[in-house]
């Protein structure tokens, strides 16, 4: 089962988007933002770069050697330190 937080201040919900929440974005007017950037690492494996909202480069030093791990990663990191 997936659980899903949102965020609500002044009007606004912030959320980590899911296809399972689609929904949701047709309620109203909605912006999405790219908050992190996954990509392949040079000499492989993957990272999750969090610097668009001032984090680090998670696996930078030590590439994920799969792409859902770098998302799985990705995600827990946005719950910690954003709340999401």
């Amino acid at each position: 089962m997936k659980t899903h937080t949102f965020q609500i201040e002044d009007g606004v919900a912030r959320f980590i988007y899911d296809d399972d929440l689609a929904a949701v974005t047709q309620l109203g007017p909605s912006t999405t933002h790219r908050v992190s950037h996954v990509e392949p690492a040079p000499g492989g494996g993957w990272t999750a770069d969090m610097s668009p909202v001032g984090g680090p480069v998670l696996g930078r030093e030590d590439p994920f050697p799969l792409r859902q791990q770098a998302l799985d990663a990705e995600v827990r990191w946005l719950r910690q330190h954003l709340g999401l």
